[in-house]
């Protein structure tokens, strides 16, 4: 598959948990101010729609099948959107103004891999003594 040409897509994921001093009110805001900046961006084009994640969820491996959430209390991943942009550096100063920053949320940007997985290339996959 061919890459396509740019734009292209980053996966942006909402990490964290809201912020203890923060109030109930403080928090709402953020949310309310999020909703209207995530708009506007899809309607610009810089933006495609994404989800919350439950918090609920399974892990799946050849050991067996676990109950999670599987990350670390601090690391939580609360839901993830797509970024429509020219590069990295843009899909992150995108992801800088988001609201939710003011309230202890922080994002990661990951650009999309459009080739398919192989054994021979080094991924996100490869162990580290592979690279």
């Amino acid at each position: 598959m061919q890459k396509p040409l740019k734009p292209t897509e980053f996966l942006l994921l909402s990490r964290g948990k809201w912020d203890p001093s923060k109030s109930p009110e403080e928090i709402q805001n953020a949310i309310d101010s999020f909703y209207t900046w995530h708009a506007q961006l899809v309607a610009e084009g810089k933006f495609k729609p994404g989800y919350r994640l439950a918090t609920e969820g399974k892990l799946v491996s050849l050991t067996g099948i676990i109950d999670g959430p599987f990350t670390e209390t601090n690391e939580v991943i609360g839901g993830y959107w797509f970024i429509v942009a020219d590069s990295l550096e843009e899909a992150a100063a995108i992801a800088a103004r988001n609201p939710c920053m003011a309230c202890g949320l922080s994002y990661e940007i990951r650009p999309i891999e459009y080739e398919r997985a192989s054994a021979w290339r080094v991924s996100s996959e490869t162990p580290a003594e592979g690279r």
